[in-house]
């Protein structure tokens, strides 16, 4: 049986990530985190394009626009949707999820979903580089694996 893996290893990739304004503090360390993922498993900075858009219901049409280009391997999404008192938290993390899928098997690029969806602030810090890891490192990590899977599937 022969089996596709994908390798980590991101020399020679070049990654877009598309990131989130609001809750820029929360958002900030997740893209530290995506870039320190990218080079430790061989990437260069220049090869990572970063575009900022204001909230994670905006995320996936720069994604998806992104994704088409042609110009990157990848695309990560970032960003942090916390919980407040009312029903918009469900809506802006149930459409940017959907979006972000929709943006991938359209444009047939990988492009992973680094959204934090909390309900504190205090587990969205854990979730930006504490003790629940990086999960801007856990996208990007994602993004490397499934550029490899997809040059496997291909060859």
């Amino acid at each position: 049986m022969k089996k596709i893996e994908g390798k980590l290893t991101a020399k020679g990739m070049h990654i877009g990530i598309v990131a989130s304004r609001f809750n820029d503090f929360i958002v900030g360390h997740l893209i530290a985190g995506a870039e320190d993922c990218f080079v430790r498993h061989g990437g260069e900075t220049d090869n990572l394009t970063l575009a900022y858009v204001p909230g994670a219901f905006e995320i996936p049409l720069a994604a998806q626009q992104m994704a088409a280009s042609g110009k990157y391997d990848a695309v990560v999404c970032l960003g942090a949707v916390i919980r407040g008192a009312t029903p918009h938290f469900d809506m802006v993390a149930n459409e940017s999820a959907k979006g972000i899928a929709a943006a991938s098997l359209k444009t047939g690029v990988a492009v992973t979903n680094g959204i934090l969806t909390t309900d504190s602030i205090e587990q969205a810090i854990e979730r930006a580089g504490t003790k629940a890891g990086n999960k801007g490192a856990d996208a990007m990590i994602s993004a490397i694996e499934m550029v490899n899977v997809m040059k496997g599937i291909e060859a």
